[in-house]
């Protein structure tokens, strides 16, 4: 595949991610995914076919999180560090709140990589929004995209549904169509989907349009089993044993252990209950609930304070207190102890949530000598049947519950043979050095669909600064202002490129019409073609790229076939390569998100962009004027920063966002007026080339100097977003 080691780009942008004493169970967006990225970046690290890990997440400056969130980097170990890139406003937000801010963080990797001078071999994002990330780094380098969902959007919405929320209320808390859409998103783009157990394929990626079995590798994660042991013999108990005990009146008897953060579907109010109606339990073990840490119930955020609350009342009610331990702070390095206390005094790891992706704690207890109680549900079932160290249990049955506790503490053998097996199994299935191998072994396979001509590209000859501009409806409509702006341009040395869903022949055509002089840079067809300078030279290997998942015939035939009487074919001179264009008739089109339905179920992927209701072009999926506009960038090392857009329409859109500060013209079209918060979007009264100047104007006003992007860029990040 190269003949250096491989540079891996890992991909997540929420939580807060760093390399030691990591906050496990602070809220949602830092549970297991948090550490599995952190521990998967060191692991490969250590590989000698791997050269350089980069995770890259968000900085974070808010005084009410540690400051080692706000560092730009961080090792963490000899090869592999995070790398935190500025995107969105300094605090901490829940990653629902990220959404607007992705194409930011995309065009952030992009100026850390052209820092770098190097293009990474692999991207692999992590959750939803890094995959809608990944499949942008993936449309504009080539790079093989390799996604990991960790949990998916469209069994969280059946499972919200379930316990009676509707669907309005999922929406407006979840984002939950943007977040399913990114994910099929990331299905269309990705060559690799690493999937942590079969049920996961089997039952949970299959709810999706993009699925397809050969593109998806069935990898569980590996665990650091240097901290997780079983109790050595005359060792004496952790210090965490103290802050146990307090809570009980028999500290002596075996401990049931719950390790979860505060959240309804870890059902760890079950667990209190099968305690609070089982005297022969209560008689046997004490429990001890570790949900996350808290200073003030009444300070924590809405949904774990509310579990929290639940769990609370349950053993009130029952009046569980002596028989219960509920702490409300502990340390990372707290957790194996706990493990081996729970392992020292022959008790239980049980995890009762309802729903179980993979089940890490479950092999921490494994390593640690500790049998286990689990759910019948997706991870704990390939675990369990790895290192038999446990029962599987319906968590909804609280009478199993009961019983697989019971049989758990009482029967010696059975407790003894459960203690080693999850010993050997752990350290036979679940190490790290087994996943990064298992790992390696696909991602080798993989060969980029990058361009052998895009190495090291000499410096485009253009200007050092650039207009790039929609045609109709922003830079014609206004003679007048068009002649001054052209002139504006001239005066700075600012060049000019065009960004337009016409074919290149009437693009010219029109420009020459309103006098404008060859443009620079000319992305014509909605994106699907680049061509430079006067001669109009083509972008070749832009070309190339595009053919990555294309299939125009069968695109045609289906959408001919099923829509019938619906759509038509514009004339031969609208076609291109890479655009399929079509009139909409009689009784117009199903929905965008149904017409792509129809795509993905039949293997077909495709980038539809519907205009006026009248229209329909078809694109491949790596093409758009944005993601043009940032192979451009790449290609030349010209910064973002240094690029100004304008544009008026919907299909403007993905130039408008990211790091290019942007001029939506004062006659633009109403699907544009949720942009006007953005702090990099500048909305003019003047319509059309005069809303165009007027916005020039103002940006320069604002920044005078482009940012630097030199070597010690890094060192002074650009100021984000207050």
């Amino acid at each position: 595949m190269r003949n250096s080691g491989l540079y891996l780009l890992l991909v997540n942008p929420h939580g807060l991610v760093r390399g030691h004493d990591l906050e496990l169970g602070r809220d949602a967006d830092t549970g297991g995914q948090t550490k599995y990225v952190v521990e998967l970046a060191r692991a490969l690290a250590e590989d000698p076919r791997v050269e350089r890990v980069d995770l890259v997440t968000r900085r974070v400056v808010d005084p009410r999180v540690s400051s080692d969130y706000a560092a730009a980097e961080e090792e963490l170990a000899p090869r592999a560090r995070i790398v935190r890139l500025d995107f969105g406003p300094r605090r901490y937000l829940r990653k629902e709140s990220l959404w607007p801010h992705l194409d930011l963080f995309t065009d952030r990797i992009l100026g850390h990589l052209r820092r770098l001078r190097r293009l990474p071999d692999v991207i692999h994002s992590h959750y939803a929004d890094a995959g809608r990330v990944g499949a942008k780094l993936e449309s504009l380098l080539g790079a093989p995209l390799v996604h990991t969902s960790h949990s998916l959007g469209r069994v969280k919405r059946e499972r919200l549904r379930e316990q009676g929320i509707a669907d309005e209320e999922i929406e407006e808390r979840f984002r939950m169509t943007t977040r399913i859409e990114a994910e099929e998103r990331a299905l269309d783009h990705a060559a690799l989907v690493v999937a942590s157990t079969r049920q996961e394929v089997e039952e949970q990626y299959a709810l999706y349009e993009n699925h397809r079995l050969p593109r998806t590798a069935v990898i569980p994660p590996g665990t650091d089993l240097s901290r997780f042991r079983p109790p050595a013999a005359g060792e004496p108990e952790p210090a965490i044993a103290a802050a146990i005990d307090r809570f009980l009146v028999e500290p002596g008897k075996p401990l049931v252990l719950a390790i979860a953060r505060a959240d309804p579907r870890k059902n760890l109010v079950a667990l209190v209950e099968a305690f609070g109606r089982s005297a022969r339990l209560r008689a046997l073990a004490n429990l001890a609930i570790v949900a996350g840490t808290r200073e003030d119930l009444e300070e924590m955020k809405r949904e774990p304070r509310r579990e929290l609350s639940r769990l609370l009342a349950a053993i009130d009610r029952f009046d569980l207190y002596g028989h219960v331990a509920y702490p409300k702070q502990h340390a990372p390095q707290d957790v194996p102890d706990l493990y081996r206390l729970a392992a020292r005094r022959r008790g239980l790891f049980v995890n009762p949530a309802l729903t179980e992706p993979f089940g890490l704690t479950l092999i921490e207890a494994a390593a640690s000598g500790l049998p286990v109680v689990a759910p019948l549900d997706g991870g704990p079932r390939d675990i369990l049947e790895a290192c038999g160290h446990g029962e599987l249990v319906d968590p909804t049955d609280n009478d199993a519950l009961t019983a697989a506790i019971e049989r758990g503490l009482t029967d010696r053998e059975l407790w003894n043979e459960r203690s080693w097996r999850g010993v050997e199994g752990a350290r036979k299935h679940y190490r790290w050095a087994s996943h990064v191998e298992r790992y390696l072994a696909r991602v080798l396979e993989l060969e980029p669909e990058r361009d052998a001509t895009r190495g090291a590209p000499p410096r485009l000859p253009l200007h050092d600064r650039l207009l790039v501009s929609d045609i109709d409806g922003t830079l014609i409509g206004d003679r007048e202002a068009l002649a001054e702006l052209l002139a504006e341009l001239a005066r700075r040395g600012w060049g000019l490129g065009i960004a337009t869903g016409r074919r290149l022949e009437s693009a010219v055509e029109v420009l020459a019409g309103w006098g404008v002089p060859a443009p620079d840079l000319l992305i014509t067809a909605v994106g699907a073609e680049i061509h430079y300078g006067a001669r109009r030279l083509a972008d070749a290997s832009w070309s190339r790229h595009l053919d990555y998942r294309w299939r125009p015939e069968e695109i045609r035939r289906l959408l001919l076939d099923e829509l019938a009487g619906r759509l038509t074919l514009q004339a031969e001179s609208e076609q291109r390569r890479h655009k399929i264009s079509f009139d909409v008739t009689g009784r117009g089109l199903p929905s965008v998100p149904a017409l792509r339905r129809m795509l993905r179920e039949r293997g077909l992927h495709a980038h539809l962009v519907p205009s006026h209701g009248r229209y329909l072009d078809v694109l491949p999926i790596r093409c758009s004027k944005g993601l043009a506009l940032r192979w451009v960038a790449q290609r030349w090392e010209i910064p973002l920063e240094s690029i100004v857009v304008a544009g008026d329409s919907g299909n403007d859109r993905d130039m408008l966002t990211g790091a290019t500060p942007a001029i939506v013209v004062g006659n633009h079209a109403e699907e544009l007026a949720d942009l006007a918060e953005r702090p990099r979007v500048y909305f003019a009264r003047g319509a059309c080339a005069a809303g165009i100047l007027e916005g020039l104007r103002a940006l320069e006003r604002a920044t005078p100097e482009p940012p630097r992007e030199g070597p010690d860029a890094a060192a002074a990040p650009p100021p984000q977003e207050s």
